[in-house]
């Protein structure tokens, strides 16, 4: 087995991954990044996730170098596409003006801004990126990594990886049992945490988010695009959750924030909500000549949404079935949407509804990777509470100030239906900060989280799991881990030295993470 060294190992090369990976080589250190699928990028490329963002993201709110992702893609459709003059005038730009979020893109366009962010380190060969190479070991000392095994999904080839840091940037994080490092998953328990919203009596860490196997689509009215009937679409057809109004693949779905009834339509032209411009990537208004036929649309919708089973913490063979089954229910509802969705004119199915298998390039039309809202989660040196940041545990209106921020972040604490069998969390949060000690283990002292899996709870996980928080929060990872290499210190010794403490955050001052927030309300 061949080895490889480097400053820094990231393990898995999603939207945190990336983050951190710039990071780490602006300062100069040598990264390895290892990526299980084709893709860099997570939830912005492999997983088809239009950016979820808070109110004020135009103007302040995120780390410089998402901005520069978000002025990049941007940019990229400006230099490559004949946009109409309108569009390439707005400075606010909206490629596929989904409704969802101020930037709606194409999976591709994102990943081809990533490579070019990265491009001047990877040329340089201060960052290497090892895409399908799979996690399978790691190698630990007393209360260190001391190297990471993966193995090549094209030669069968194992590599050990050796660093004094290890990055876990995985979307389950998949280091954290590997390496022994304490964790947490699932659902807490009230007395573990005093969260208002946390479980009664046992904690449930088997009670986790669903997760979502999204796919494109466009329109082809008077065309016939319907797929094969999966193989499990009856019972997809008559499925009917017991805490949901109607059955799933319907127009009905429930309210995130009341729990009552919402009625859906496919398109726009009544007062309900159109799910087609929900998460749509490319509109075709936006461009000139007839470029896009049709407008493009993700669907990441209620009805996809996969809480049979959790994918974490289960047997492989467990994790194949319920990998295969929320595949089968997005092409359960695509085929339902083309054959058997009730129409505003009486008419039965949209056949001219089109699988994009090439907005993947996958085989069978899905995303590449599910989108996993929910991750281990280290037992950090803190942990972030519905209490530090719940407008009805503040009653002053601001969140927990933290004196160890690296970044902030704002969204609602939003929870999907989860494997327990309940439904939505959906309360709104206060604008906060990010602290250090969420990113330090108790004990391991060269592993970083980088994605999902910093401290935070069950419930906090929900106003954390959003593309620039996890960006920010990869960001800082790999500025703490070069910034501990160039002095010779550990996070923890960073975060408990006052002094030091500051010199680090006039780091990430200066590299254009901002660390706190003007006077805001809930969101």
């Amino acid at each position: 087995m061949r080895e490889q060294h480097a400053d820094i190992v990231i393990v898995g090369g999603g939207t945190g991954g990336c983050a951190a990976a710039l990071a780490a080589a602006k300062l100069g250190k040598q990264v390895v990044m290892t990526e299980e699928t084709n893709w860099i990028g997570g939830q912005l490329t492999s997983q088809g996730v239009p950016p979820d963002e808070h109110p004020w993201i135009e103007q302040f709110g995120c780390t410089r170098s998402y901005r520069a992702f978000r002025n990049g893609v941007r940019d990229y459709y400006r230099r490559h596409f004949p946009l109409t003059p309108a569009a390439r005038a707005h400075p606010y730009l909206n490629p596929g003006n989904g409704w969802v979020s101020r930037l709606c893109h194409e999976p591709r366009a994102a990943l081809s801004v990533l490579q070019q962010m990265l491009a001047p380190y990877v040329h340089s060969g201060r960052v290497t990126i090892l895409t399908r190479h799979r996690l399978i070991s790691a190698q630990t000392a007393d209360d260190r990594i001391i190297s990471i095994t993966v193995e090549s999904a094209e030669s069968g080839d194992r590599l050990e990886l050796a660093a004094p840091y290890i990055l876990d940037a995985t979307e389950s994080g998949d280091v954290l049992p590997l390496a022994g490092v304490e964790y947490v998953t699932g659902a807490e328990s009230v007395e573990q945490t005093g969260e208002p919203h946390a479980v009664q009596g046992e904690p449930q860490p088997m009670d986790m988010q669903a997760f979502t196997h999204c796919f494109a689509i466009d329109y082809h009215q008077g065309e016939d695009h319907t797929i094969e009937k999966p193989e499990s679409y009856h019972f997809w057809r008559e499925y009917k959750p017991d805490f949901w109004p109607d059955k799933l693949l319907s127009w009905t779905g429930m309210r995130p924030d009341t729990h009552e009834p919402i009625t859906y339509e496919l398109f726009p032209g009544t007062n309900r909500p159109s799910l087609y411009d929900y998460r749509q990537i490319a509109d075709k208004h936006n461009f000139s000549g007839g470029l896009y036929p049709s407008s493009i649309s993700m669907v990441n919708w209620p009805q996809n949404d996969f809480w049979l089973g959790p994918v974490i913490e289960v047997s492989e063979k467990e994790r194949q079935r319920h990998l295969y089954q929320a595949k089968q229910l997005s092409l359960s509802l695509l085929y339902w949407l083309q054959t058997e969705a009730p129409r505003p004119d009486g008419k039965q199915g949209y056949p001219g509804l089109r699988l994009r298998k090439d907005v993947f390039g996958t085989e069978d039309g899905l995303a590449i990777a599910p989108y996993l809202r929910e991750s281990r989660r280290i037992k950090a040196e803190f942990t972030v509470l519905e209490q530090h940041l719940s407008p009805t545990c503040r009653p002053d209106g601001k969140a927990e100030t933290f004196p160890d921020a690296v970044g902030i972040g704002c969204y609602r604490i939003d929870l999907h239906p989860s494997t327990g069998n309940r439904p939505y969390l959906y309360i709104p949060s206060l604008p906060y900060q990010i602290p250090l000690g969420c990113l330090i283990p108790i004990r391991v002292d060269n592993l970083l989280p980088a994605c999902k899996n910093a401290g935070v709870t069950h419930i906090t996980n929900g106003c954390f799991r959003l593309h620039p928080v996890e960006w920010n929060i990869g960001e800082a990872a790999g500025y703490i881990a070069a910034y501990c290499l160039e002095r010779k210190l550990s996070p923890r010794s960073v975060r408990n030295d006052p002094q030091e403490l500051a010199e680090f955050q006039r780091l990430l001052t200066r590299e254009g993470v901002e660390l706190s927030w003007p006077s805001m309300r809930a969101v």
